[in-house]
C-alpha cells in the first residue's frame, strides 16, 4: 500500500494499533527508523534504534500491560518542514492486570520520508500509567 503524505501514515498507524499487528506497525518505520520515549518511566527504553528492534519492542509491548481500545488525533501541526508533523493524540487503554481503564494524552513529533516513519518522539505523562497501575 503507498503511503503518499505522512498524514496518511498517521492514519495507518492508528489502524495498525487498533488491530494490534504490530507487525505492520514496524513495517511504517524506515530500515533505520527511531522511536524516542523522553519521559518514559524506569525500565522503559528512551530510544528503541532500528525497525527491527521496534517491532520487538512493539511485540513485547502487546503481550503487556496495556491494551489500546482507542486512540484519535485531536489535533495535527503543520510545519515549515514537509517530512515533520507534530500530533496531539488521545488513547484509552484497559490494564490488562487488573481491567483498569487507562487515558493518555500525548504530543508526538514526527519525521515522514517517502512514506517512512524515520523519528516518532513520543512526549506522554508517564504519571498517568502509574496511577492507572497503582489505583
Amino acid at each position: 500500500m503507498g503511503l503518499s503524505t505522512p498524514q496518511d501514515v498517521i492514519e495507518r498507524r492508528r489502524s495498525l494499533v487498533l488491530e494490534h499487528d504490530m507487525d505492520g506497525f514496524a513495517e511504517l518505520f524506515a530500515p533505520d527508523g527511531v522511536i524516542e520515549m523522553p519521559f518514559a518511566p524506569p525500565g522503559m527504553p528512551t530510544r528503541i534504534e532500528g525497525r527491527e528492534a521496534i517491532r520487538d519492542f512493539s511485540a513485547a509491548a502487546t503481550i503487556s500491560l496495556l491494551r489500546v481500545e482507542d486512540m484519535w488525533t485531536t489535533q495535527v501541526y503543520q510545519t515549515t518542514d514537509p517530512e515533520v508533523l507534530i500530533v496531539e493524540l488521545e488513547a484509552k487503554a484497559v490494564v490488562t492486570t487488573t481491567g483498569a481503564p487507562f487515558q493518555s494524552t500525548s504530543v508526538q513529533v514526527f519525521r515522514i520520508r517517502d512514506g517512512k516513519i524515520l523519528l516518532f518522539r513520543d512526549y506522554w505523562n508517564p504519571q498517568s500509567l502509574a496511577e492507572a497501575l497503582n489505583p
